[in-house]
């Protein structure tokens, strides 16, 4: 993922993704996963908000749609090794749970077509603006009804939760994703460090 692309499109949905990351430290696992779909949806609706501007800025518009893809693969892989397996035990609805692994398949297979394509390629618009549709009926689904159900059920939310947030942050670092924000944060800090140095120079 290039590190170096900023834009003032993705300005806007990288200050909710890092007030999501530095709050989801403390959260149950239901307010992390939502947290996570909150943020996603966002740089969904940043997209076609782009679209609909007419931005050709490829190289924001291909900085979005890593960004996306990356925490959408994140956030799947740690449903389905540790939310998932824990739910299937806490709720009598193994259909509603199969669902959902079936439409992480489908995201999944859209989210590696995309990483293999380059913005003006023919369908990159289109399979991007798909895979939110996928996204949003899945966030849409999931919290109606499984996150309902097993809110309901015995899970210890908290400890799961921290389960999930550790996981979370591991994958971030084997996978060489910046947590959400993060790039955000190394600019900030990078601004700061230039002006300072030039209120020492006077």
């Amino acid at each position: 993922m290039p590190r170096n692309a900023t834009s003032k499109s993705t300005s806007k949905s990288s200050k909710s993704a890092q007030h999501a990351a530095s709050a989801s430290k403390s959260m149950d696992a239901i307010k992390l996963l939502i947290a996570d779909h909150r943020m996603v949806n966002d740089l969904f609706d940043e997209f076609e908000k782009m679209k609909d501007k007419g931005d050709e800025d490829d190289e924001a518009k291909q900085l979005l749609v890593e960004t996306a893809c990356a925490a959408l693969t994140i956030h799947a892989q740690i449903e389905e090794e540790i939310f998932y397996p824990a739910a299937r035990d806490a709720i009598d609805d193994m259909d509603l749970l199969d669902e959902a692994e079936v439409e992480h398949a489908s995201a999944k297979q859209l989210i590696s077509e995309l990483s293999a394509m380059q913005p003006g390629d023919d369908l990159y618009d289109a399979k991007f603006t798909v895979l939110g549709e996928y996204v949003k009926h899945h966030v849409q689904e999931e919290e109606k009804e499984l996150f309902a159900k097993v809110k309901k059920s015995d899970l210890d939310l908290d400890e799961l939760g921290e389960e999930l947030m550790q996981r979370k942050l591991a994958l971030h670092e084997e996978l060489g994703v910046p947590l959400e924000g993060e790039e955000m944060e190394e600019e900030e800090s990078g601004s700061r460090s230039k002006s300072s140095s030039r209120k020492n120079v006077h």
